[in-house]
């Protein structure tokens, strides 16, 4: 009987389901979407039982659909949006609430609390994070306090930090979530655990002085493992849903799961996925490499018996986004004319376009910067515009590539990408001609849910080694540097300026 591995790939819109091969070819695909509640501005939550149910569904539709038995399924992988937090009763399995997804903000005030308080940079120290609303240890305190404890005869009366306290109730981030609906156990991997705020990267074990500050109780985190376990997280149940006994045997935060989906697995290997925003990460090897330019430090992957691997991770805000507001204000009419339009000139006659219209992520981190347009003159057109559109996706990228190679001293020879953007062989020539580096695009580009398989396939012995996983990475197209260095700095030097126009926009009419 042929053997597969599945991946599930929880995302912030949807849940997908894979099935691959040896090769790594995809063989069965399913996805659907769920819900995205927001019950004031910026609050953001998720039904977890709605994702879980989702989850079972793409797993059978993706099944039936390629006519694949769950008992072809040599080993089941894990990837999930990041941070995402969960708290859920222990006996019931049921979600004392939604969940708080990453991109949320109500949390923000207590945020700066800890800011006030000057223990942004002990947290750093210990997590290799920024000190945000965007990860899960103020999610957690915030549902402890704020939830409305189960109506439940053996809880009448008794709050939920003092149910958390006496373990009766669990938290975790979305992998924990499904693992635990899957095997009965409760387990997340390094990389889910390094979002947290709550995990200390280098000591590798949950710190208790974290715990304390954010008031989370250790007796609802769950236990730590490698992305990548041979001891398995645990087994499908033969009589659920699935009607199969599959080991549960990886799981990657989804970032990390594309670096380990292109086989990023040695020190200086790079990726960056193309996507509303991009997300950037270098293996930085064994060494937890600390930024000093605004860059994230976090946990890549670990295999079993096997150092951890860290990253350095840079978050771009708005890169596939902006090509989405050329389409809203008319500029284009779809994506794919992008790279037609930016053709059709030489170049954008001096034209840059910053994207910040969120603000500014790394290395920059400006909450206050706003989407600009400079250097437009009579004679510019919206094909100058959607060409400086394109370069900005490129300049960003090269601000992240440049703030990796000063924290970690490293080269970078080649990047490889992902994500819808890099369908578009014009911003990928782009890309290689302003990074000044080889693009490497792959031809699965499904390299989340890869990147999960591949940690599971690896765990059960479906793979025996990397090397094998290097073997399957293809190559669909190279692309190498074309045009003259001393052009690119003299254009990135004016994008810098551009960069300098647009920050400190939006302020309030108190500050002027």
């Amino acid at each position: 009987m042929t053997q597969y591995v599945g991946a599930i790939d929880q995302g912030t819109t949807g849940t997908r389901f894979m099935v691959f091969d040896h090769s790594g070819q995809v063989v069965a695909n399913a996805y659907e979407k769920h819900e995205q509640i927001y019950p004031k501005p910026g609050w953001v939550e998720h039904d977890a039982m709605e994702i879980w149910e989702n989850t079972q569904s793409v797993i059978q539709e993706a099944l039936s659909r390629a006519d694949v038995d769950p008992e072809q399924l040599a080993a089941l992988g894990v990837t999930n949006q990041r941070e995402t937090t969960v708290v859920w009763d222990k006996d019931s399995g049921r979600p004392v609430h939604n969940a708080l997804v990453w991109q949320d903000r109500r949390t923000t005030d207590r945020v700066e609390e800890i800011q006030e308080a000057g223990k942004v940079e002990e947290i750093r120290e210990k997590t290799g994070l920024e000190c945000d609303a965007y990860f899960s240890a103020t999610k957690t305190e915030w549902i402890l306090d704020n939830a409305e404890p189960l109506k439940m005869s053996s809880s009448r009366g008794r709050d939920l930090r003092a149910r958390a306290r006496d373990g009766e109730l669990l938290m975790g981030t979305i992998d924990t979530w499904l693992i635990y609906n899957l095997t009965g156990n409760h387990i997340t991997d390094v990389t889910n655990a390094s979002r947290t705020m709550l995990y200390n990267i280098r000591d590798l074990e949950w710190d208790d002085e974290l715990l304390e500050e954010f008031s989370v109780p250790k007796e609802m985190v769950p236990e730590v493992r490698p992305s990548s376990d041979e001891d398995y997280y645990g087994h499908t149940d033969p009589d659920g849903f699935l009607g199969a006994e599959v080991p549960v045997a990886g799981a990657l935060g989804d970032q990390q799961a594309a670096l380990f989906g292109q086989t990023c697995f040695d020190a200086g290997d790079a990726k960056n996925t193309y996507g509303t925003g991009s997300f950037y990460l270098m293996n930085t090897g064994e060494e937890a490499v600390s930024s000093d330019t605004g860059l994230l430090t976090t946990i890549g992957f670990q295999m079993s018996g096997e150092p951890v691997q860290y990253a350095l991770e840079g978050s771009i805000f708005i890169t596939g986004a902006a090509i989405e507001w050329l389409e809203d204000v008319d500029l284009i009419n779809n994506a794919a004319q992008t790279a037609e339009l930016a053709k059709s000139v030489d170049s954008t006659d001096g034209v840059y376009m910053v994207p910040a219209f969120t603000g500014l992520g790394a290395p920059h981190w400006d909450g206050r910067a706003r989407g600009t347009i400079v250097g437009m003159t009579r004679g510019t057109g919206k094909e100058h515009i959607v060409r400086a559109t394109l370069e900005s996706i490129a300049y960003q990228t090269r601000d992240i590539g440049e703030a990796m190679e000063a924290d970690s001293g490293v080269e970078l020879t080649s990047l490889r990408v992902d994500g819808g953007a890099v369908k578009n062989n014009f911003l990928c020539q782009l890309q290689s001609d302003i990074l000044q580096t080889e693009i490497a695009r792959p031809e699965v580009d499904e390299t989340t849910a890869l990147g999960s398989a591949y940690a599971a396939g690896l765990a059960v012995g479906y793979w025996e080694t990397i090397d094998e996983l290097r073997d399957n990475w293809q190559i669909d197209r190279e692309f190498e540097p074309e045009a003259e260095p001393a052009t690119v700095d003299a254009q990135y030097e004016r994008w810098a300026d551009a960069v300098e126009r647009a920050k400190d926009w939006a302020r309030d009419e108190d500050d002027e």
